[in-house]
């Protein structure tokens, strides 16, 4: 489960964001308005994704496009990696451009219920010197299992001004 599912754990409503079993198959920039004051904005992933490389290719000018306008509200970007591939160069190349722009970037490496307890620790650092992130800054995280998702939820928090909180009304 990738950006879609996180979305919807977060939101705490299933099938909100689209989800498919096939990476990579956000193709447009999606607008979740959340509570009537903030948005989650999927923006389509341009590292690993089906569809042809010069398919991919095309989301790097929309994705840099919607960050590169000044806009106040936009106060964060969360890179989601997939743990089992670690961060690509697109990634790393997202994440310079972040830096570049002066937006906050935080990182949650996902699927984490598909590594060993043993593996997760190094995966964040590896992904943390990666992005050139503090370790910190990086989460371990499973929309499936629903695990790690507090550190995001802080992280919204501190971006949006919104409490986000489980279904039942519990934090993360």
């Amino acid at each position: 489960m990738g950006k879609s599912s996180l979305i919807n754990r977060l939101v705490g409503r299933r099938g909100l964001a689209r989800t498919s079993s096939t990476p990579g198959r956000t193709r447009r920039i999606h607008f979740y308005r959340v509570e009537d004051r903030a948005y989650l904005v999927d923006l389509p992933g341009y590292g690993y994704a089906s569809g042809s490389r010069a398919e991919r290719a095309e989301f790097a000018p929309l994705v840099e496009s919607y960050l590169s306008h000044t806009r106040a509200p936009l106060r964060g970007a969360l890179v989601l990696v997939d743990a089992r591939r670690g961060a690509q160069d697109a990634e790393q190349e997202l994440a310079r451009y972040l830096a570049a722009e002066r937006i906050p970037a935080r990182a949650a490496l996902t699927k984490c219920d598909k590594l060993k307890r043993s593996e997760l620790e190094p995966a964040r650092r590896a992904l943390a010197e990666s992005l050139r992130l503090d370790p910190a800054q990086v989460a371990t995280v499973s929309a499936d299992a629903g695990t790690g998702l507090a550190p995001v939820a802080r992280w919204l928090h501190e971006w949006s001004g919104l409490e986000w909180k489980r279904p039942d009304g519990a934090p993360f």
